[in-house]
């Protein structure tokens, strides 16, 4: 299914932007909101990790669709509803090129198809779905089935940017698209600037760092130099959050003012966390995160002092 054939089951970004949202009426804040954040639903990883061959297995994703359709489930459920459902990458494991990825994508459209109506997805890349060293045909391959791999929006004052950061990642094949991510993202953080949002948030999948903008490169991270770069970019524009996935654990630290959040996987999990999403609350003064296991939040729903924060003026 393309982007386009799936858009009439949920929006796709086009245009560097995502039309579920009108900018123009959601520019100015109108009260506190929350929205859904998951991450690494990354269909057929878990039989892969568990055979040992993490790059070319993965021959079957149960596990995984059952683990997302509970996720979209407990979301179905939630009063009042969240303002969207973000997706922070590696939404099928199969790499471009590799074996299952045609049926791990189907499935996985298959069960987003479920998510309630009113309830907008946004999709973010990661390296399983444009590849570690990503070229011009993976990401047009990438846009074609979710729509746009970096854009941003506004909800109730608040701007949203989306990232593609395999760019940073490796962008060795295709450094015009890397150039061209990162002129749109000046003119975005120019934008927040003039217009004073209330807040201003990015989603990508590799996190700037793990817990310290200072720690040692790793498989998880973004390089020191390139992590520097981009989060002194970002708190200069007034950047408060960062929300990403690709660790399969929960982590995160800060930085000046800039909040790295980390966030365990809907699938395979590498850590002792468990199969979870985050619930994240949008104040006019600060934004509240609290990762809930699928289980928490379907039979439990969002604990009462989260909802209060949505009752503040």
């Amino acid at each position: 299914m393309s982007a386009a054939e799936a858009g009439g089951v949920f929006r796709p970004a086009r245009g560097r932007t995502l039309d579920a949202f009108l900018s123009e009426k959601e520019r100015e804040w109108k009260g506190p909101f929350y929205f859904i954040q998951g991450a690494d639903p990354q269909f057929g990883l878990m039989k892969a990790w568990s055979t040992g061959d993490s790059d070319s297995g993965g021959d079957e994703w149960g596990q995984e669709i059952r683990l997302t359709e509970q996720a979209v489930e407990a979301i179905n459920k939630l009063k009042p509803k969240p303002k969207f459902f973000v997706l922070c990458g590696d939404l099928i494991h199969a790499m471009p090129g590799m074996p299952w990825r045609k049926e791990q994508t189907a499935d996985l459209q298959r069960v987003l198809a479920r998510v309630d109506r009113d309830i907008p997805l946004v999709l973010v890349s990661g390296n399983h779905d444009v590849g570690n060293t990503p070229t011009p045909e993976t990401v047009a391959e990438f846009q074609r089935t979710w729509g746009d791999d970096y854009f941003s929006f506004w909800v109730g004052g608040v701007l949203f940017l989306v990232l593609n950061s395999q760019f940073w990642y490796d962008a060795s094949q295709c450094p015009a698209l890397k150039q061209a991510q990162d002129q749109w993202l000046d003119q975005q953080l120019s934008v927040a600037g003039r217009r004073h949002c209330q807040h201003a948030v990015v989603f990508q999948h590799i996190p700037l760092f793990l817990r310290s903008i200072d720690e040692d490169d790793d498989y998880f991270n973004l390089t020191k130099s390139v992590r520097k770069e981009v989060a002194n970019k970002l708190t200069r524009a007034g950047v408060t959050a960062v929300f990403s996935g690709h660790y399969h654990r929960n982590a995160g630290g800060t930085y000046q003012n800039l909040d790295m959040v980390v966030s365990s996987a809907i699938g395979c999990q590498l850590g002792q966390d468990t199969h979870g999403l985050r619930v994240v609350v949008v104040t006019a003064k600060k934004i509240v995160h609290r990762y809930y296991s699928l289980d928490e939040l379907s039979e439990k729903g969002i604990e009462a002092d989260l909802m209060g924060l949505m009752e503040e003026k």
